[in-house]
């Protein structure tokens, strides 16, 4: 491990090199154009979910659907401030974010879902709350301290997730009781 630099005069002529990569410096540890590829996947990954709690927004039925389909609003605006940051940090480090719909589907972790039923509509939600759960924690563990910025950015949405999974679950276990099954 290099040694801790304290010589404000050295650190200041580093700053003026490659002036031209903004916040990636020397100290930058990471594969950088694997780390925005990863995180245009993440992006594509939020972007699905955007699209798929909007379509169970709109298309949710019944008796119960009222609040379901509110926690599908909810939960469609905080996947598309997941998508905001992920773009934003993308650009930060030098890149491009991908918003192509052509190859989203291709990119993105988690599945479009198109169900009619309320409960496969929280199912399907779920389940793809709990791919970006296990991709989140294992893209957190894979910057460790090579990138500290993009893995805050990570455990933030990774918590999000979380939090999401626990409602979608919390659905599912008042829903079979009510619909009686």
């Amino acid at each position: 491990m290099a040694e801790f630099l304290t010589d404000i005069k050295e650190i200041r002529a580093r700053a003026r090199q490659e002036i031209d990569k903004g916040p990636i410096t020397s100290a930058y540890g990471a594969d950088l154009p694997r780390v925005i590829q990863v995180c245009n996947e993440a992006l594509a990954t939020e972007l699905v979910c955007v699209l798929r709690y909007k379509r169970h927004y709109y298309t949710a039925t019944g008796i119960y659907a009222e609040p379901v389909a509110a926690e599908f609003l909810e939960h469609a605006g905080e996947e598309q401030e997941h998508a905001d940051r992920l773009a934003q940090r993308i650009v930060q480090l030098g890149g491009e974010p991908d918003f192509n719909p052509e190859t989203l589907t291709l990119r993105s972790h988690a599945e479009y879902d198109d169900s009619l039923d309320l409960v496969e509509m929280i199912k399907e939600d779920l389940v793809a709350e709990r791919v970006a759960i296990a991709s989140y924690t294992e893209i957190v563990q894979w910057l460790g301290d090579r990138d500290v910025t993009t893995r805050r950015v990570f455990e933030d949405l990774l918590a999000q997730e979380e939090e999401h999974a626990d409602d979608l679950k919390g659905l599912l276990e008042r829903l079979p009781a009510a619909l009686g099954n």
